[in-house]
């Protein structure tokens, strides 16, 4: 046994809606490893139990996982806001958030987040970051106005398969967005940050 099939073992389960989704991620889309899965979905929903938000800002849906695992951890008043800037995905990921038991707690929008979601005219508690790598700095200030003091932010992906100190991706357009979003938070004073070294990375951020 490996120690990441103990961990697993030794975590609550994954629901079996979340398996069959996981499962159909990997056999129809081309990046089906950009679901969160098992360990992080998880992680995800007690996150959520622990912070209580009443509005989540999802910023890059992909098949949904993710978006369904956070809506499992909000009160029945809570509410889930996810946008998916590649309309092509949409066909795929809709039936399943619409199938899912918690649906009536997410709006699924396909959109450009940076500029759509601003408008929603909507003060978040947590937002979850896992859109385009290279803007992510940019996402960051855009969801660092709309989001309320002692609010969250957890950015996925920070660590990039480790290509962040990796000098052979230094000129990857991708590593370099998550190297500046790292560098920028850092040193950012109206922060606190941690990056958990969990499948690909996760930041876990707090708005001072």
């Amino acid at each position: 046994m490996t120690l990441d099939e103990y961990i697993l073992q030794h975590t609550e389960p994954e629901p079996e809606y979340l398996y069959r989704l996981w499962r159909a991620t990997n056999i129809h889309t081309i990046h089906g490893r950009m679901a969160s899965g098992h360990l992080q979905g998880r992680l995800l929903k007690m996150l959520v139990q622990m912070i209580r938000p009443k509005n989540i800002l999802e910023i890059g849906t992909f098949s949904g996982y993710s978006a369904i695992s956070m809506a499992e951890g909000l009160p029945e008043s809570g509410k889930l806001y996810t946008f998916e800037i590649n309309d092509e995905m949409e066909d795929f990921t809709r039936p399943w958030i619409e199938g899912c038991e918690v649906s009536s707690k997410i709006e699924f929008i396909i959109g450009d987040a940076l500029i759509d979601a601003p408008k929603l005219g909507i003060e978040f508690d947590l937002a979850f970051m896992d859109g385009d790598k290279r803007t992510y700095r940019e996402c960051y200030e855009m969801v660092m106005d709309i989001l309320k003091p002692g609010g969250f932010i957890f950015a996925d992906n920070t660590l990039w398969d480790g290509h962040v100190v990796d000098h052979t991706y230094d000129n990857d357009h991708q590593t370099k967005g998550i190297e500046t979003f790292n560098n920028y938070i850092a040193q950012d004073k109206r922060v606190e940050q941690v990056i958990l070294p969990l499948r690909d990375g996760l930041t876990l951020i707090r708005k001072k």
